[in-house]
């Protein structure tokens, strides 16, 4: 598909215009279809919902404005019926994008290849049939519903006193729409909480939207010099959740993705819990959930909710989904279908509480080195270097098992493993590496990477 990447629509606005908004909602809109419609807080954002409310109302589709808020309330509110949020999500403020939601959950791959197919088409419901708006205030209920999700997943009626209570929560906003929910919830769980850059604005002034190391800088300095448990931030939508110690340090994604999906595995009471992730997580996942008592099932990047319907579709009443969840971003089953930053940081914060402290919630987990690298490979010549992998890769090291559903992953017996894939949106060959000799491990994917990528024809 051309229009829809890993994670709906998105990109510069000079591509994702009103005119792109308007088509796209005339070909979801249906007669007796009711969409949710809501936008982050990107400067665009109020031209592109309104064309995107034309398009739904036009092809008969009613229409509830939400306004404002995280993607993960939008998806909330979709449950029973549809919903469409204009967010770019970490993108930089130039960009803009649409995601797509049904009962709570993301279109999947064919529901995308149908509104790909009709957005040309320029069709019209009969005049009497076009659709209605109203408007709704929905943050108030999804903050209780978190809320309420994490008490009671943590036993906390049992308890004296608030969830969060003594807890020193700092919360960087990062002028996203996370502002209006992540503080409030932990506040209402107990926790003390100080939200920086919790102003919404569509330019990101304080920092870039997308929540990494570098740009979380000012931030960790901040948390260094306070003296706070815990650290979270957020990207411009809120599905992204980032976690820090209170020395500053950011905790790798992985092992935060290892400490909740070993919290779910092992408080489920199912006899085969599963926990779907993507290809680039770590074997740290899998050894956590292991000892607790499930496994891992992979899917490819930005599906996770067709990876959810996959397992449950093949399994019986033993089998349960647990977790879901790929680095940043994470799927509480028991919830909602959905990607939810929110609900992550209240469990993590909960979490914590209950070790005690971040690095004894990270203390169970084996962290060997972890490195991504990009190979340049043409666009036109990726099909073809992946082919040649799919056999080079395996007789360059023949003591790996292979898995070459979604790129080709190597896994070693010492829990070391490589991922190689092409990249969706840029002309690079992806190699996602973890060992406790991972430059040697690079090093030698990448020789064989590169001649993979020489010997393929444009």
């Amino acid at each position: 598909m051309t229009l829809f990447g890993t994670a709906g629509i998105r990109g510069p606005v000079e591509q994702i215009t009103p005119s792109l908004a308007l088509a796209v909602g005339r070909a979801a809109g249906e007669p007796g279809e009711t969409f949710v419609l809501g936008r982050d807080g990107r400067e665009t954002g109020p031209a592109l919902a309104a064309a995107m409310e034309a398009g739904l109302e036009s092809a008969g589709a009613d229409v509830v404005r939400l306004g404002q808020l995280p993607t993960p309330a939008l998806a909330f509110a979709s449950r029973g019926r549809r919903g469409a949020m204009i967010t770019a999500s970490h993108n930089p403020p130039t960009d803009n994008g649409i995601k797509l939601f049904v009962d709570g959950e993301e279109y999947d791959r064919e529901a995308e290849r149908a509104i790909e197919t009709a957005v040309d088409a320029d069709d019209l419901a009969a005049w009497d049939e076009w659709g209605r708006s109203t408007e709704l205030a929905v943050l108030g209920k999804y903050r209780d519903a978190v809320a309420a999700f994490v008490r009671d997943q943590f036993d906390a009626a049992e308890r004296s006193g608030p969830l969060l209570a003594g807890l020193s929560v700092a919360v960087d906003c990062g002028n996203g729409v996370g502002a209006l929910a992540t503080p409030q919830v932990l506040e209402r769980l107990g926790a003390d909480v100080v939200a920086v850059n919790a102003t919404v604005d569509g330019h990101f002034p304080a920092r870039e939207s997308k929540p990494t190391p570098e740009t979380l800088a000012e931030f960790s300095t901040f948390l260094e010099a306070g003296s706070f448990d815990l650290g979270l931030a957020h990207d411009g939508d809120a599905d992204r959740l980032v976690v820090l110690g209170p020395d500053g340090e950011v905790i790798h994604e992985d092992t935060v993705l290892a400490v909740v999906a070993a919290h779910y595995t092992g408080e489920h009471d199912a006899v085969d819990p599963v926990v779907v992730t993507t290809p680039n997580a770590s074997a740290r996942i899998d050894e956590r959930v292991r000892v607790e008592g499930g496994r891992v099932e992979r899917v490819r990047l930005g599906a996770l909710h067709e990876g959810i319907a996959r397992e449950r579709a093949a399994s019986g009443e033993e089998t349960a989904v647990v977790f879901a969840a790929e680095p940043w971003k994470h799927v509480h089953t028991a919830f909602g279908g959905w990607i939810d930053g929110v609900a992550s940081a209240a469990t993590v914060a909960a979490l914590v509480v209950d070790a005690g402290s971040t690095d004894a919630l990270r203390e169970p987990v084996t962290e060997r080195p972890y490195r991504k690298v990009s190979v340049d490979c043409p666009d036109d010549r990726k099909s073809e270097t992946m082919d040649v992998l799919e056999t080079d890769l395996p007789e360059a090291f023949p003591d790996a098992s292979v898995d070459t559903e979604y790129g080709v992953r190597l896994e070693f017996s010492d829990a070391s493993w490589i991922l190689v894939r092409p990249s969706g949106t840029e002309p690079y060959v992806r190699m996602y590496a973890e060992s406790d000799d991972v430059d040697r491990l690079i090093d030698d994917a990448s020789a064989v990477v590169e001649s993979a990528v020489d010997a393929a024809d444009p």
